[in-house]
């Protein structure tokens, strides 16, 4: 079909391959919303503004403490997550009661502010973050080259999803997290530490927006509009997978990535919008998402 388009398949390959990873990407940033938004009915607009931090921190820890890309992969999603620790214990925790829109306007503007303080002492000025030597270089397939670092990203954020889902779906801590959305005084009638969880679900969301951000930093320059620049995208994709679905995050974030891929080869034009227009009508069809429960 695509040799009588007259597209090469050495073209198709390589988009196809830069929509896979960018579908890592969009993937592990829409679960760490789906989590967020499905235990604690939070709309994280800082999510982008903290995927930055991580790839801030990781850069950090490499030109200022000498700390190489291994040790940041775990150091700087610990980093961003006590961040958002803090941010919700003194301020998130103050809106559970309100409309999410409150929750919303607040997020927005920490994130306005996060992306400032970094932007006023790094400029906007992209800054280089290099691969580790053992991830450098890259495999011959015949029909394309298929560069290490890319191939462990795709890998690493397979693994981190289908670990998180795990993890909430089928374990008793994932249980008491999703009772606690649905009765958190029943819950916390049996024991267990409410508010501690909640706030460690909130450490843990944005964790993964920085463990994102790690992943991100050699393959992407280091810049505070880093975040703004894929936010809403992600948004999009948490839309159309259904807010608050896990495995719906999950899935729709990898296809849609490839979708993305292939429009840039079918109709490149049409590559920044094709999202969009799959929200769009996936709102018009099925307005709760493709994996979302209806309201």
């Amino acid at each position: 079909m695509f040799e009588l388009l007259g597209i090469p398949p050495q073209v198709l390959m390589g988009q196809l391959l830069l929509g896979l990873i960018n579908g890592s990407f969009y993937a592990v940033l829409s679960l760490g919303l789906a989590v967020i938004f499905g235990l604690l009915n939070i709309i994280n607009f800082a999510h982008g503004a903290l995927y930055m931090a991580g790839a801030f921190v990781a850069w950090m820890l490499l030109n200022y403490l000498g700390i190489g890309y291994w040790p940041a992969l775990i150091l700087a999603p610990l980093v961003v997550g006590t961040l958002g620790v803090i941010l919700e214990r003194t301020m998130l925790s103050r809106l559970y009661h309100l409309d999410h829109l409150y929750g919303l306007l607040l997020t927005f503007g920490l994130a306005l502010i996060i992306q400032g303080l970094f932007r006023n002492y790094y400029g906007i000025s992209g800054l280089a973050y290099q691969i580790p030597d053992v991830l450098s270089g890259g495999q011959n397939l015949g029909f394309m080259f298929l560069p290490n670092y890319r191939a462990w990203v795709v890998v690493a954020s397979i693994v981190v999803c289908l670990g998180t889902w795990f993890m909430i779906e089928k374990t008793r801590l994932g249980a008491y997290l999703r009772a606690a959305t649905e009765n958190p005084t029943l819950v916390g009638a049996f024991g267990v530490n409410v508010p501690l969880m909640i706030m460690m679900t909130y450490g843990f969301g944005v964790a993964l927006a920085g463990f994102a951000g790690v992943l991100a930093a050699p393959i992407y320059s280091v810049n505070p509009i880093m975040g703004e620049q894929l936010i809403i995208v992600v948004f999009a994709v948490v839309v159309i997978g259904g807010m608050g679905s896990i495995m719906g995050a999950i899935i729709t974030g990898y296809v849609l990535g490839i979708v993305e891929g292939l429009t840039r080869v079918i109709y490149p034009e049409g590559s920044a919008v094709v999202i969009f227009v799959i929200m769009a009508i996936v709102l018009m069809i099925k307005p709760e998402g493709l994996f979302g429960r209806p309201v």
